[in-house]
């Protein structure tokens, strides 16, 4: 494996769960490494938020995306090249507000492809504005009173639109974490992996995700099972909630297709656009 370290100042609050999160990313591509994935086909994108200066830190080829668009780019580029592995670094914020059609619409098609989703309920990056995963109360610059609005359970979310590998994990429980990122990537489907990490500036929730967070056994045996444990308030279930196997979407759509290695030439798309006007 190449030096994934890159030259860039790291300018994430101490203590920020997303150190956790790039070590476990880290450890993950070793793994992945060593059962056979090519290094050179890994391919990252993310979007606008704290999670997105990972980019930066990463030495792994990829594109920095727009706010909300990381999972647009993540499918464009599997479409163009299903050879490539590709894995999308995504915010609370950004994939589950801005970007939410494009996460749907991903786990709907079943894209093969990987969103980890850091989750500190909050817009740490802008200081602190309640996101679509804040809890009912918190308290921000967008919100002095108190959040009125309900957060989103992402596990549920994504079981009804479609993925297919569903899990959370937490970015203190490094090995847990790299296990889930490296099964995901492993996966044929859309894989979601769902990140409780907290923002130590903004909402610091080290000590409820060290009281309440479990590690589950298993994957849950049936979807009403995986329910309860995602929605469960007394307890945070980690683990994989879901891995199942259907038609993955490039697959159905190219067949064996590779758009970026059997494109015709530019003279003869030239000469198709000339035919098409005598």
């Amino acid at each position: 494996m190449h030096k994934l370290d890159t030259n860039k100042e790291n300018t994430w609050c101490p203590g920020c769960g997303n150190f956790g999160i790039m070590n476990a990313f880290k450890k993950a591509l070793a793994a992945l490494t060593n059962k056979g994935i090519d290094p050179k086909s890994i391919v990252i994108t993310s979007g606008i938020g704290c999670h997105g200066k990972i980019f930066d830190y990463l030495n792994v080829s990829g594109i920095y995306s727009l706010h909300g668009r990381a999972l647009a780019t993540a499918q464009g580029i599997k479409l163009a090249n299903p050879e490539l592995n590709v894995i999308c670094f995504g915010g609370d914020g950004d994939s589950l507000g801005e970007g939410l059609e494009h996460t749907m619409f991903a786990a709907k098609r079943n894209m093969d492809i990987t969103l980890l989703l850091h989750n500190n309920g909050t817009y740490g990056l802008t200081t602190g504005q309640a996101s679509p995963m804040s809890l009912q109360g918190y308290r921000g610059i967008s919100t002095p009173q108190g959040n009125i609005e309900r957060p989103f359970t992402p596990i549920t979310l994504m079981y009804e639109a479609g993925a297919t590998y569903i899990s959370r994990s937490y970015s203190t429980k490094i090995d847990h974490l790299t296990e889930v990122i490296t099964g995901a990537v492993l996966h044929k489907g859309f894989s979601f992996v769902e990140i409780l990490q907290p923002c130590i500036s903004y909402n610091n929730t080290y000590d409820l995700y060290n009281q309440k967070v479990r590690i589950m056994d298993g994957v849950p045996s049936n979807e009403t099972v995986a329910y309860s444990l995602a929605r469960n308030k007394d307890d945070i279930h980690i683990g994989i909630f879901k891995d199942e196997s259907i038609p993955i979407y490039h697959e159905q759509l190219l067949g064996s297709h590779i758009p970026a290695n059997e494109r015709i030439t530019r003279n003869h798309r030239c000469e198709i656009i000339k035919s098409m006007y005598p």
